[in-house]
């Protein structure tokens, strides 16, 4: 005499375990999307001023890899012309470079400033104690 067992409940013990990995993934991105930030190591300096806030304002990020970003959104130097050009004369810009950037990087998004005479600029730094 054969007997088969039969299957009245299921198994979900695997399906907690595919749960509890999703969970995982979709909190690590979020932690990532929610501090919004670009990695960089700012530059120490002697003699650094605190800044407040102001009420228009832009930062601009230069990486390690020399590339741009505008307000944490990834751009050439091109396209942070064409937009600090639709923005008023008075608008502050927070530049802040990676201690590792290219200078030449650095140097070139002065040189646009300049040109479209934007004067209203900090560079932020971590003060040496």
């Amino acid at each position: 005499m054969k007997y088969s067992k039969r299957m009245d409940q299921i198994n979900i013990v695997p399906f907690i375990d595919i749960m509890l990995v999703l969970l995982v993934i979709v909190l690590t991105s979020a932690t990532f999307i929610a501090q919004g930030k670009i990695p960089i190591a700012i530059p120490k300096a002697q003699g650094a001023e605190t800044i407040k806030e102001k009420l228009e304002s832009v930062e601009i990020t230069i990486n390690a890899q020399g590339e741009y970003f505008l307000d944490k959104n990834h751009t050439s130097l091109e396209e942070i012309k064409e937009k600090l050009l639709k923005m008023p004369k008075e608008t502050s810009i927070l530049l802040r470079g990676d201690q590792k950037s290219y200078f030449e990087k650095f140097i070139a998004l002065i040189g646009v400033l300049n040109s479209i005479e934007r004067v209203n600029v900090d560079i932020q730094v971590e003060q040496v104690q």
